[in-house]
């Protein structure tokens, strides 16, 4: 089988996250009929939100060392757990000679197949994914309507960066679902888990619905290009 590399430390909770769905979802009956993975937890890449609006370090530095890294230790293809990190994604592949499975692109083509062409998606997601559009772009593609958080996308944020990323688990989903709350009003049917904090969120909390995980999408999909079995 191929061998996984993993750009991660986007947040640390994520990886973990991606790689437990990893080992999990594969259907194994010994150690060997698990896929090796290689992990660059790599905390050092700089917050992909603040490059995109214009005020913070460009991340893509460290994402390549990090892609090179992997690539050099042995791994056949890379993932990346950050949504937001993708907006980036040309720049790393054209820096390695394997192949990267790009999470959002394999997350709006597993929309279609679970909602249709016909489903509203409310995109959660930070700031930095909502401006650059990654989603937007990507569903526009294939026709389908998309809608955005307009009074209650600093809840989204909060529930990210206080929440999810500094620990405080006991807080709950309340601003979360604040932003579903005004997303069903703006009529979509279908809500996107467009941060890997939030794919992590929907594991913390068990909550269920007609949400789309980037994650769950990757980790299915990095199984089947490895060569491995799903579970």
């Amino acid at each position: 089988m191929k061998t996984i590399g993993i750009i991660g430390g986007m947040g640390p909770l994520a990886t973990v996250h991606l790689y437990e769905r990893i080992v999990l979802r594969t259907k194994a009956l010994k150690d060997q009929d698990h896929i090796r993975v290689l992990i660059d937890s790599n905390t050092n890449i700089p917050d992909r939100t603040k490059a995109i609006i214009g005020d913070g370090e460009d991340p893509t530095v460290e994402l390549i060392k990090s892609a090179k890294l992997l690539e050099k230790g042995g791994a056949d293809f890379l993932i990346m757990p950050c949504n937001t990190a993708h907006y980036f994604i040309d720049k790393i592949q054209s820096s390695v000679h394997i192949p990267f499975v790009n999470m959002v692109q394999e997350t709006v083509k597993r929309t279609v197949d679970d909602f249709g062409r016909d489903a509203v998606v409310g995109i959660l997601a930070t700031d930095g994914t909502i401006k650059s559009k990654i989603y937007e772009n990507y569903y526009a593609s294939l026709g389908i309507k998309t809608v955005v958080p307009q009074k209650s996308q600093e809840s989204v944020m909060k529930f990210i960066y206080d929440v999810i990323k500094k620990g405080n688990y006991n807080e709950g989903t309340d601003l979360l679902f604040e932003a579903v709350e005004e997303l069903k009003q703006l009529e979509a049917t279908a809500f996107l888990l467009g941060c890997t904090e939030l794919s992590s969120a929907q594991y913390l909390y068990k909550f269920e619905g007609s949400f789309i995980n980037p994650i769950e999408v990757l980790t299915e999909k990095s199984i089947e290009f490895a060569g491995g079995q799903l579970s």
